[in-house]
């Protein structure tokens, strides 16, 4: 009970904040060792004058010591102050974040004041959310913050930066129990000596940063190297006291908020890691294949609640928590849900996939309703038209050919013709000759590596022309690798995983050369650009983000087979969609999914891994005999 009675959380609460002061009195010793050691050779200097002119250290040797100090003073303080300025002047890292003005938000800002008055603490000076599970507080009192307008005008009191889908699944008491112990960080934080170490520490965390600027000089680089070393020598010596600090402060609110909503907030931690859990398969699932065909969907909030509905529904674990959606959501304290959600969503896929900051033709939002046909069917089709892409350039013949229905268009039945093998008998050691042919034929392996039919992959670029030795090199690997590893009943499947990992490799090669040079023509554009005054919309700000696109990159590693099987499961799927009774859908927890009769199909893909890993035809067969697919008609490409 020592928790949870009252004088146990302000014992506990002053030894956090205790704690935390005397760390941060410990990063500012350091510092002002470092300031002691830049003056010393001053202090001797003076010292050594004084002596001089007093009589007492007089002499040839004297002086020449006396220059000799005078200059290593000279030059220990100018490399001082170049330290201190840059680390005074350089922009700490800012969370990308979508920032909320009061009048976008009014019942959400008068519930954070309302918590921080029975928290005793000062409010923070502004909210803003961020496509995360997670909630925390931000300095961005530096004036580089200000001057790129992702500060607001306050009174140095941190921003309060909430993950967004926390808004749209916990309710508002929910939501109010989780933030008690991050808006109880604001009395610590106000603190001169915290406020001070904290200052400090970040601007040696950004000045390490800095010789990484683009558009140096090889002079200024240099010192900026210098000044790197600096920083991180200083960072290394307060590195454990900076940790330390911000745990008493952690432990300081927590303590603190014990005494409010403490038992609505133990069941809130319940939905945090579920809301977690929801995001992470609704981002790598759902959103991840949108993204990748252009597409961004524009209420990624409102899917996170789609798919806990659905988690509930399937997994007795969570069973309950979806009883909890009677009550009011904290997404209901925005004045305007739906253009927030659309903002969030939009610099979700800027940090996930390093999409551009605005939509336009080739990146436009999708609706959830949409997403079928925008997204799944096209999906399908284009890994369809990929596939036989790669089996033309394999010389693969169309083995419908002489069949009175085929039409010439491609069909299921060549890819599971070029795929099937005969299983060999146990004590047969030589494999079948005809399955090796397509991978061992020189003819084939010239045509998938010449770079002149790579070329009608993906659209010519100019930052791509040196892109054709190094595929070549890559395809070569790939197909050591998938062949020298261990023996596969399946040959053929592992040249044509080679050539889809090849051409692959090729067209993300292209799309991030693209993307790189998109991003430099936005960022030359904005460095000339002055901004509009008023033109920044009151509703949605968006901040950040510092470095390079992707900051977190979804995109998980795949094999030669994982790529080989998707495409054949698309192949399947288009076959379905045009032959049999069948649709693209959406699941909420495994993304893109085919309907058979209404009816999701969760059976498809161990019969495309026998097909795909043994050569193996039949349970597939029977998979298409059994819904009505006729593998033999075309199916139509994108």
């Amino acid at each position: 009970m020592y928790g949870v009675s009252g004088t146990g959380a302000v014992v506990g609460e002053e030894w956090g904040a205790r704690a935390a002061r005397s760390r941060a009195l410990a990063v500012l010793r350091v510092r002002g060792r470092a300031l002691g050691l830049a003056v010393l050779p001053a202090a001797v200097a003076v010292v050594l004058y004084a002596g001089g002119a007093t009589g007492h250290f007089t002499g040839a040797g004297w002086d020449t010591a006396r220059w000799v100090v005078t200059v290593l003073a000279i030059l220990v303080l100018l490399a001082a102050t170049a330290v201190a300025l840059v680390v005074a002047r350089a922009r700490p890292a800012a969370t990308p974040t979508v920032e909320l003005s009061e009048t976008a938000a009014p019942d959400l800002y008068r519930l954070v004041r309302d918590l921080a008055d029975r928290l005793d603490v000062p409010a923070p000076s502004s909210i803003a959310l961020t496509p995360d599970c997670d909630s925390w507080l931000e300095d961005r009192t530096h004036r580089a913050h200000r001057s790129l307008r992702t500060a607001p005008d306050g009174d140095g009191a941190p921003v309060l930066v909430i993950g967004s889908p926390f808004l749209w699944w916990m309710r508002v008491a929910e939501l109010r129990a989780v933030l008690a112990p991050v808006v109880a960080g604001t009395g610590p934080a106000a603190h001169p000596d915290i406020a001070a170490a904290r200052r400090f520490v970040r601007g040696l965390d950004a000045a390490v940063a800095v010789p990484e600027t683009p558009g140096l000089d090889p002079f200024r680089r240099l010192g900026a190297h210098g000044v790197g070393q600096v920083a991180r020598v200083l960072l290394r010596a307060c590195r454990g006291h900076a940790g330390e600090m911000e745990r008493g402060v952690a432990a300081a609110g927590s303590e603190r908020a014990q005494t409010v909503d403490y038992g609505v907030r133990i069941v809130a931690q319940e939905q945090v890691g579920l809301a977690y859990a929801g995001w992470d398969r609704l981002l790598t699932r759902v959103a991840l294949p949108a993204w990748r065909m252009g597409r961004w969907p524009a209420k990624l909030d409102a899917g996170v609640v789609s798919a806990l509905t659905e988690l509930s529904r399937r997994d007795r674990l969570a069973d309950g928590f979806s009883s909890r959606l009677g009550e009011r959501p904290a997404c209901d304290l925005l004045e305007e849900p739906g253009a927030v959600d659309e903002a969030t969503s939009l610099l979700a896929a800027r940090l996930f996939h390093g999409g551009p900051a605005e939509a336009g033709p080739d990146w436009s939002p999708v609706e959830w309703s949409q997403y079928p046909e925008e997204v799944v069917d096209r999906k399908w089709r284009t890994d369809a038209a990929r596939l036989h892409e790669v089996l033309d350039r394999l010389g693969v013949a169309d083995s419908t050919a002489g069949s009175p229905s085929a039409s010439g268009g491609p069909t299921l039945t060549r890819v599971m013709a070029h795929l099937s093998t005969t299983p060999p008998a146990p004590s047969t050691d030589t494999p079948d000759p005809e399955g090796r042919r397509a991978s061992e034929d020189p003819q084939n392996s010239q045509d998938l590596q010449d770079p002149h039919d790579s070329e009608e992959a993906v659209p010519a670029d100019p930052s791509a022309d040196g892109l054709d030795d190094h595929l070549d090199d890559h395809l070569d690997d790939r197909l050591d690798d998938v062949l020298d590893d261990e023996p596969h009943a399946n040959p053929a499947a592992d040249a044509l995983a080679a050539a889809l990992s090849a051409l692959l490799a090729r067209e993300e090669a292209a799309r991030e050369a693209r993307a790189a040079a998109g991003a430099a023509e936005a960022a030359k554009t904005a460095r000339t650009a002055a901004p509009a005054p008023g033109g920044t919309s009151p509703h949605v700000a968006v901040s950040g983000p510092d470095g390079p696109l992707p900051l977190f990159p979804l995109q998980p590693p795949r094999t030669g087979r994982d790529l080989l099987a998707d495409h054949v499961t698309a192949m399947v799927c288009c076959a379905a969609v045009d032959t049999a009774e069948a649709a693209p859908g959406l699941d909420w927890l495994d993304g893109p999914a085919l309907l058979v009769g209404g009816e999701r199909t969760v059976d498809l893909g161990p019969r495309v891994l026998a097909l795909v890993e043994d050569g193996d035809p039949e349970p597939l067969r029977a998979w298409l005999a059994r819904t009505g697919v006729r593998p033999e008609k075309p199916v139509r490409l994108v």
